[in-house]
């Protein structure tokens, strides 16, 4: 299996079951020892998916995704490895019985590839991948992608979308808690099925008051994903908002830890992710359509988080402001969020503002995708089981990420999706909690030369002589202004990344890692979760807390009367127009600036018209 046999150190029997386990392809009446050109396929290892594969034709095969362990409903996400193969050999696999017909391999998305000496994920070219309705195939949909073999003794790696396997989870959460021990509390919330971790990891660096009421309470979010194996980019954004939170050096991750304090749990099915299932369990329930009906044997991850988010919201001490599950959704492109709609107006307008702030910090967000409804069918999930399960002032969302990409800036270009985009979308909501805080007044909004210190002069500057004799400063003379809109954005997009490398999934090392600010030894008792007191706030109204408060601006001088309208008319943004010379044919430029040609000569004639008029007069 080569390099990629190194991603687990628990790659057993039990993490390939139903997978193919080093099956060499022969074509028919060849028998004895396999010769180089015979595929060798492989997916019994962590995250590996692929249960059967027929050779229909010399260089053409059909490639069977193995479904979800005691669930055969479930057949979509696929990883599995090829070797054995000879230089410049060409092959076609068709994925025969994906059981989800409409998603995005429709709007171009194209499975990834990786190999021994290139351990970058990169995607097939889109013009090598096909999705239609097959009819040798009972009129299933088939996904079938041409491949070019460039380099023998390689392993190639082939997935739906990056993989994040349990091992390295615990690579990434062993080798930041050995570097920087005492930058977050690390914990184990409970066991899986098959005795598996499930990781809680804590940010608190908030100072605990002596007395805890309705002014000073604690305000506390939950972070959880991964409950869908398959949605491996979860774990990306995941772990982009646990680095920004741990950098002791950005001023919004300080201001964060010392006043909210953060719950995040990164993998809340392990046993899935190890399998290599799409939705499921090891038994085959899928944990988000189960939260109303949980069961200690069958869902310990869950019991055990619900059993967490129960005690904090039953506590005396925290508030619990936000549960967030974190999904990838395979139908849909961009950023967006899910939300639940309530009887109470009020609830429902505080339910609206956090997605609001979040679509002001992502470029990527899609408000066409946005949900919030009350649908019975979705009672099982965490968005809608929580409303009922906790607190009114517990805010519960769905955010999604797609699979494939997103449009820009409203356009019909489609942006692929990187690791490094993945972990933007943790960042960008790190700062999206910051703003909410801010905006419900309870982060104080530091000055602005805080956040960004001007650089100083050099102390070996100079200031310049000035003159004695002054000079008359003249008036400026009052010149019409024009206004151009115009705003730049950058869009900061890296398609090249680091954590590709299954080998080294760290990403700590960048300079964002800088330092970490030392906490002091754990909690107060009264704090901790095994102490938290039952007693329930019901004699407090949570509705105070979201009060905006407006300082009214002091009236210093009397109000003037509006101006005309004309006068307040801002002119249109200025556009421009773009010509495509590589698909011009002749005549064709003269066609695509005939248009503004009429333009200047219209002027021509308007300007020449009015300066004989008033020579007239």
């Amino acid at each position: 299996m080569g390099d990629f046999g190194s991603d687990s150190e628990d790659s057993d029997g039990e993490g390939g079951l139903g997978n193919v386990s080093r099956v060499i392809i022969r074509p028919p009446g060849h028998s004895g020892k396999a010769k180089r050109g015979h595929l060798c396929f492989d997916a019994a290892f962590e995250t590996g998916n692929l249960g059967r594969v027929d050779l229909v034709g010399e260089f053409e095969y059909d490639l069977f995704l193995r479904p979800d362990t005691c669930n055969p409903r479930y057949r979509f996400w696929f990883n599995f490895t090829v070797d054995n193969v000879k230089q410049d050999q060409r092959v076609i696999f068709n994925i025969v019985n994906i059981n989800k017909n409409r998603n995005l391999f429709k709007d171009g998305m194209t499975p990834l590839v990786k190999s021994s000496s290139r351990p970058k994920w990169q995607r097939i070219p889109r013009c090598e991948v096909f999705y239609y309705k097959s009819v040798i195939h009972q009129n299933h949909y088939v996904l079938s992608f041409a491949f070019g073999f460039d380099k023998e003794d390689e392993v190639y790696q082939f997935a739906l979308t990056f993989p994040y396997s349990y091992s390295k989870l615990q690579a990434y959460l062993n080798a930041l808690e050995s570097k920087f021990p005492e930058s977050f509390e690390r914990t184990t919330l409970g066991m899986t099925v098959q005795n598996r971790k499930l990781e809680l990891i804590t940010f608190d660096d908030v100072k605990k008051p002596d007395k805890v009421d309705q002014k000073n309470i604690i305000h506390m979010v939950v972070v959880f994903a991964r409950i869908h194996p398959g949605e491996s980019p979860a774990s990306y954004v995941v772990q982009g908002l646990i680095e920004y939170l741990a950098a002791a050096n950005q001023p919004i991750s300080k201001a964060l830890r010392e006043n909210v304090v953060f719950k995040i749990i990164p993998m809340l099915n392990p046993d899935g992710v190890f399998l290599g299932n799409n939705r499921c369990n090891v038994i085959g329930h899928d944990l988000n359509r189960s939260w109303n009906k949980m069961s200690q044997y069958t869902h310990p991850t869950l019991a055990a988080a619900m059993k967490m988010l129960k005690e904090y919201d039953n506590s005396s001490c925290y508030q619990v402001d936000f549960v967030i599950d974190i999904h990838a959704h395979s139908s849909l492109t961009g950023t967006f969020i899910y939300g639940s709609t309530y009887d109470n107006v009020y609830r429902y307008e505080r339910h609206l503002v956090f997605p609001k702030l979040f679509a002001s910090k992502c470029e990527d967000f899609c408000q066409e995708h946005m949900m919030f409804n009350a649908d019975d069918r979705k009672s099982g999930t965490a968005r809608r089981y929580f409303v009922e399960a906790l607190s009114d002032n517990v805010n519960t969302y769905t955010l999604e990420v797609s699979m494939c990409g997103y449009y820009l800036n409203d356009t019909n270009v489609l942006t692929q999706y990187t690791e490094d985009g993945y972990m933007r979308i943790g960042r960008n909501l790190a700062r999206t909690f910051l703003e909410y805080y801010r905006f419900t007044n309870i982060l104080p909004i530091p000055p602005v030369d805080e956040l960004r210190p001007r650089k100083g002069r050099p102390r070996t500057h100079r200031p310049r002589a000035r003159s004695r004799t002054r000079s008359e400063v003249r008036l400026r003379p009052k010149t019409v202004r024009t206004y151009a809109p115009i705003s730049y954005t950058d869009l900061s997009i890296c398609y090249d990344t680091d954590t590709s490398n299954e080998g080294s999934p760290i990403r700590y090392m960048y300079s964002n890692y800088g330092g970490f600010r030392m906490r002091a030894l754990g909690p107060p008792d009264q704090y901790s979760l095994s102490n938290i007191q039952t007693a329930r706030f019901s004699n407090l109204d949570f509705s105070s807390d979201y009060r905006f408060k407006v300082t009214p601006k002091p009236k210093t001088a009397p109000e003037h009367k509006m101006p005309p309208i004309e006068i307040l008319t801002v002119p249109p943004k200025p556009c421009l127009t773009i010509i495509d010379f590589n698909q011009l044919t002749r005549g064709g430029l003269d066609e695509a600036t005939s248009g503004r040609k009429l333009d200047r000569e219209k002027e021509k004639i308007r300007r020449h018209t009015f300066k004989s008029s008033s020579r007239k007069a």
